[in-house]
């Protein structure tokens, strides 16, 4: 396991809630300074309508043991994401992590329903939300970032290429949204790694996110309340393994290792030897793959 990242700074773009506020946190608890960035905030919701802001995220951020400051952003907005990215060089100087997290488009898709049947504006905002979003934010962030050798730029997305190239996922837009992010990472792994940058695509597991709690009417300390319903939340992980994915990356003087690939956090903790809040080791794609999509039953036996 690599030393933590201090002294690093680091935007999370898509901060508010779920992997966003996760990798926040560890950055935070690596010693980072970490701007977060969202739309949602004490004095105004994004239409999610949650609770979670950004505010709150930078707070934990500074309680974990670094440096938290909130930039209410709109990431498909191009003037206010270069406001956000020169007040990092304004405050800082430099940006040496840049993690894409923008999504916002939970209440978008639809579930196995055919691209004809979708509703199209939904759709459309979805891929706005969820690939314009990152474009808008790398265009204006990697000219700071590449300042300085030894860059990582982090594309969140959700499933690993390998599982996403042979896996309908969700709905054509969905599918689209999730498969787009894993090509940027790739393309940006081409035009980052030979000017001294790395680029990286990375999927959480089955995430314990706020929105997923509430889905099955359990808190944190509750979540095995759903298994009745759900078996295969078992594998299920908390935001702050991908966070500790993210973290270790960041640390990494082998960085370059990674540039162009689509990792997990499951298959990351098996490299850098970190583990989610509990102690465990979850490797969800492994199991969804092995386990769920095969057939059988659940059991976490082995898998985490």
């Amino acid at each position: 396991m690599p030393g933590p990242p201090v002294g690093k700074v680091a935007l999370v773009a898509g901060a508010t809630r779920g992997a966003g506020r996760g990798i926040a946190v560890e950055l935070g608890a690596a010693g980072a300074t970490v701007y977060v960035s969202g739309r949602s905030t004490r004095a105004r919701r994004s239409e999610y309508d949650r609770p979670e802001t950004v505010e709150d995220t930078a707070d934990l951020v500074t309680a974990a043991g670094g440096r938290g400051i909130a930039v209410p952003t709109d990431h498909l907005d191009p003037a206010a994401v270069r406001a956000l990215v020169d007040r990092v060089d304004d405050e800082q100087g430099r940006l040496d992590v840049l993690v894409n997290d923008i999504w916002g488009a939970e209440h978008l898709f639809a579930w196995d329903t055919p691209v004809w049947e979708h509703d199209l504006d939904k759709g459309l905002r979805l891929l706005r939300l969820a690939v314009e979003t990152h474009a808008i934010t790398s265009h204006h962030a990697l000219p700071l970032l590449l300042r300085r050798p030894g860059g990582l730029v982090v594309e969140m997305t959700d499933g690993t290429a390998e599982y996403n190239r042979d896996t309908y996922r969700v709905s054509f837009f969905y599918d689209l949204a999730k498969t787009s992010v894993l090509r940027m990472a790739f393309a940006l792994g081409h035009e980052l790694g030979p000017r001294g940058a790395t680029a990286v695509a990375l999927t959480p597991g089955w995430m314990r996110s706020e929105i997923m709690l509430d889905r099955f009417g359990v808190r944190e300390d509750t979540w095995r309340g759903a298994l009745t319903e759900v078996p295969h939340f078992a594998i299920s992980e908390t935001p702050r393994y991908v966070g500790r994915a993210v973290a270790a990356l960041a640390a990494d003087p082998q960085l370059a290792r990674w540039n162009g690939q689509s990792l997990s956090s499951g298959g990351l903790a098996g490299v850098y030897g970190f583990t989610d809040l509990d102690g465990s080791r979850p490797d969800a794609w492994r199991y969804l793959v092995e386990v769920q999509d095969a057939g059988k039953p659940a059991d976490v036996t082995g898998y985490r």
